[in-house]
């Protein structure tokens, strides 16, 4: 059997769907395995045992030579976990005896199996993880109901990154956080004035070392950040110390005790790695898509609409994005200051 997964977006969403592999590799052993994605988004899946070949895509690229591609492999399955319009056009040439997507007016037509992105989830591994392993009960009924992502560093990737960390003076025996500054656009960064106040806090209660996660082009958006901090916090931010590519950012992160900031890929990442995650919803976004494996203890969200639900009453989801930056303003640190108080209480040495 030669199964092909689709999905070609952003690096969280590359990294959950990984999951399926691992179910597929235990129903199907002897299994072909191929992932298309997103030829940047690689990194965050290199080195998983249980995917035997990686697409890579790239805007680059010719659309319909990828298309005359995947038809000639003569996949048995294809799971479009993507389900837009040219991911429906390569699974409809697929020619795949099973060919299954999300329900969208343009994947019924070329789909042997459609399924609701809508669903209530049943486990603390949440929607975004049974919605994807539910697209492959078509081909059996033993998959389980939840698997958590996982990603697999080398042993060389995790001994270079403590030896950066040591010989920047950073004493990994104390409290050490990165802290994920920056969203993935700006209507998906905390404030940082008010991210600034959180900060504070954190050292203020554990004298953590602080980094960063950012990369060269967005160090002008974390220098106003440090800014914004008090002198005491400032001490123990160490701005100079960064991944220099996602590997590095990941192998960084495992030494960390907490990953703490906006919600995003780096948050899927870190508890991938199981490092702990407290993460900072942004008002449009819908928290129990994204919340996987949050048990109160070493994986806490928070949302505005968790304080002022009443202002979420009667919103569409247009006006949500329209107006982000009035519901930022809403969302004051002192809001999450117990919560985080919390987390930090639960996930410090």
């Amino acid at each position: 059997m030669k199964i092909l997964v689709i999905q070609m977006k952003m690096i969280g969403d590359v990294l959950t769907s990984s999951i399926l592999f691992e179910a597929l590799r235990k129903e199907f052993p002897k299994a072909e395995l191929h992932y298309l994605i997103n030829a940047h988004t690689f990194p965050v899946v290199q080195n998983n045992p249980n995917i035997d070949r990686f697409v890579l895509y790239n805007k680059e690229q010719s659309f319909s030579k990828l298309a005359k591609k995947m038809k000639a492999e003569n996949y048995n399955v294809v799971i479009d976990v993507l389900s837009n319009i040219k991911t429906a056009i390569l699974t409809g040439l697929s020619g795949a005896t099973y060919r299954i997507s999300y329900d969208k007016f343009y994947t019924k037509p070329v789909s042997t199996h459609v399924f609701s992105r809508k669903i209530e989830p049943k486990t603390v591994g949440g929607s975004a993880i049974e919605k994807r392993l539910r697209m492959l009960t078509p081909l059996s009924a033993n998959f389980p109901a939840e698997i958590k992502p996982k990603i697999f560093l080398q042993e060389d990737e995790i001994i270079n990154a403590k030896q950066k960390l040591e010989e920047a003076g950073i004493d990994i025996s104390r409290n050490l956080y990165m802290i994920g500054a920056l969203g993935s656009s700006e209507k998906k960064t905390y404030p940082l004035k008010y991210l600034a106040k959180l900060l504070d806090q954190i050292v203020e209660e554990t004298n953590a070392h602080l980094l960063f996660n950012y990369i060269p082009n967005q160090k002008t958006q974390v220098e106003k950040l440090f800014g914004f901090c008090s002198s005491a916090t400032q001490k123990n931010i160490h701005l100079d110390i960064y991944g220099n590519s996602l590997r590095e950012f990941l192998a960084i992160t495992y030494h960390c005790d907490a990953l703490i900031g906006n919600e995003g890929g780096a948050i899927n990442m870190a508890k991938a790695m199981e490092v702990p995650t407290f993460a900072i919803f942004a008002p449009p976004l819908h928290k129990e898509n994204w919340n996987m494996y949050e048990d109160g203890k070493k994986n806490i969200s928070v949302h505005l609409r968790d304080f002022k639900p009443d202002m979420f009453v009667d919103k569409p989801e247009k006006q949500l994005k329209t107006e982000w930056e009035n519901f930022y303003n809403e969302f004051h640190p002192g809001m999450i200051e117990e919560k985080l108080g919390k987390f930090l209480n639960m996930n410090s040495k």
